[in-house]
């Protein structure tokens, strides 16, 4: 090894002893007759001191050194005389009596501190000097350390970590593929998987039991924050169980992992059906470190000549605790919020629950004191109050008052990101209608087993058929999801004809599946937990760009090595596919 140590491990107990240091030149100071470095590599920094009286030439040295130039430093720890208790190394320094430039550097194109001054696109470009400020770096080292707590719990549980195919068959259902074609199959393509679906569902067939891998997956789609076209999932399965144990054992897997990464006693993960989140919050993944629940207001607001709420399907209300002083101004920022496109409302309505106990609303014009009264009532309203009241068509409403719930918990710092409340939201519909396709989708993916008692309506009501299905949500955040799956070629091939295949098509795309199905399959359900996002929540981030090491940017390219770009003719020919430009 070139050095004895690292820059982040000397403390006062190392006084004396003569070290070599290695690492990357974070700032110097040049007071004259002395100078002084700071040193630093991913364990932390130690200061550097050189002194013209006792090496001339060692001290111009050090005055040539240039940021993040890479260097090899030799000397013996002595005290700090101005000691910084702010870090490990800092009631130490190094006298150096040998200095070696193992590589100069370039002026970087911005700092690398912690606060630095690059922006998100210059920071994108040099993602690899991104990469030595403490932030990023503290993220990567979380994300190893999740990992291998995942490995570990998983590992004592006798699950066994198989790798999966990369390059597969591309399938119909679920999000655009990325494809790769094949030079040996002409005119045939590969794709990359959006899951492990198939495989470890495959390997329940093949005996392995308890299956997990920590697997990159791929998806063309629109990009967001919580969205990149590679992620990485824990993907898991499991047979011979029933919902209970999967939630159990899973469970006990993010109750590990906050315990050992965060030092957090999560309590026992409580449960919610999909149809009261949607009733009370409005989404399939509500945030619930705060209440604010939805409250319906049909019966006592319609039939008093106010067409707003008397034409709407739904009229519903949330109570912003202790917000009745909101200005006219504050109010109306609210009403502009969910009038935007992405939210798409058409106004507002509110009533104030005065301190002094009366109630004025913004449609007084309609609704006397005493029907205000009944609305504070079912409100639950106190003193200093406000009432945000929206109407509409049924879904729609419901989603645009979850818009406004959540702007509501942010603007009153409700959504503390150093609070953390889980929630299982169980038994999702299993089909949902597509208007561009006017035909049901699977709204898992065509393989999730419908709840027994509702298999009767697949043929009547297909809408209303509930899947054995389940969704892992950390405030307000979906991180994992899965079902039981159909282990039945008869009930996989119904499937498959209300989702719109033929029984010909059905065997083309997914006939392995089936005919392994005859061979013996077991019971067997899972679940896959979207590691990046995992990783966000635990490091305090809104994006998952961060806990990824070299991420994409919103247009999906990675601008660093300037990808995806254009292949020559030479390789388009031997892949038997024509240029475009």
């Amino acid at each position: 090894m070139l050095r004895t140590t690292t820059c982040g491990a000397l403390t006062i107990e190392n006084l004396g002893e003569n070290v070599v240091l290695c690492g990357w030149v974070q700032k110097s100071r040049d007071l004259g007759g002395m100078t002084f470095i700071d040193i630093r590599d991913r364990y932390g920094i130690t200061q550097l001191v050189f002194n013209m009286d006792d090496n001339r030439d060692l001290c111009e040295a050090a005055r040539n050194l240039g940021r993040e130039f890479v260097i090899k430093a030799s000397g013996t720890v002595v005290e700090r005389s101005n000691k910084n208790l702010k870090m490990p190394t800092g009631e130490v320094e190094i006298k150096i009596t040998a200095l070696e430039v193992l590589n100069a550097a370039k002026l970087p194109p911005f700092m690398i501190e912690d606060d630095t001054d690059g922006g998100d696109d210059l920071r994108m470009k040099y993602r690899y000097l991104d990469l030595r400020r403490n932030p990023l770096r503290n993220n990567m080292v979380l994300r190893h350390r999740m990992a291998q707590s995942v490995r570990r719990y998983l590992d004592k549980l006798d699950f066994i970590e198989v790798e999966t195919p990369v390059l597969i068959k591309s399938t119909p259902e679920g999000a655009r593929d990325f494809v790769v074609p094949s030079r040996m199959n002409e005119g045939q393509f590969y794709a990359l998987p959006q899951s492990p679906q198939t495989f470890k569902q495959l390997l329940m067939v093949s005996g392995f039991d308890r299956y997990f891998q920590i697997v990159k997956c791929f998806r063309d789609e629109d990009l967001r924050a919580d969205r990149q076209p590679e992620f990485t999932q824990i993907d898991c399965e499991m047979s011979f169980i029933e919902q209970e144990d999967i939630l159990n054992t899973f469970e006990g897997l993010i109750r590990t992992l906050f315990k050992e990464i965060k030092g957090i006693d999560l309590p026992e993960v409580p449960r919610m059906q999909y149809a009261d989140a949607m009733r009370f919050y409005g989404s399939d993944k509500p945030d619930t470190r705060f209440d604010m629940r939805f409250v319906e207001l049909n019966d006592m607001v319609k039939g008093k000549d106010f067409p707003v709420f008397d034409n709407a399907e739904l009229v519903i209300g949330i109570n912003a605790a202790g917000c009745a002083a909101y200005t006219r101004k504050q109010v109306d920022e609210l009403t502009d919020f969910i009038k935007r496109p992405q939210i798409g409302a058409t106004g507002l309505i509110y009533m104030r629950h005065n301190e002094d106990g009366s109630l004025k609303s913004s449609v007084d014009k309609f609704y006397n004191e005493e029907e205000l009264k009944k609305w504070s009532d079912a409100m639950n309203t106190k003193p200093g109050d406000l009432v945000l009241i929206m109407a509409g068509t049924q879904d729609k409403v419901r989603k645009q008052l979850s818009e406004l719930r959540l702007e509501m918990g942010t603007r009153l710092g409700l959504r503390d990101k150093n609070t953390y409340s889980a929630l299982w939201v169980l038994d999702f519909p299993l089909l949902e209608w597509d208007e561009e396709t006017e035909r049901y989708h699977a709204m898992h993916h065509p393989f999730t087993s419908p709840k027994p008692e509702d298999i009767s309506l697949l043929d009547t009501a297909p809408g209303a058929v509930r899947a054995n299905a389940y969704d892992m949500v950390v405030n307000g955040t979906e991180i994992g999801g899965g079902s039981i799956r159909i282990h039945d070629r008869t009930l996989q091939a119904l499937m498959f004809k209300h989702l719109g295949f033929s029984p010909e098509e059905a065997q083309k795309q997914f006939g392995f599946l089936m005919d392994a199905f005859e061979f013996g399959a077991p019971p067997h359900g899972g679940i896959a937990f979207g590691f990046d996002r995992l990783c966000s929540i635990f490091a305090g981030l809104d994006s998952i760009r961060d806990v990824i090491a070299f991420p994409k940017n919103n247009s999906g390219r990675d601008v660093m090595i300037d990808s995806p770009s254009a292949i020559d003719d030479k390789q388009l020919n031997e892949l038997k596919i024509k240029s475009t430009i």
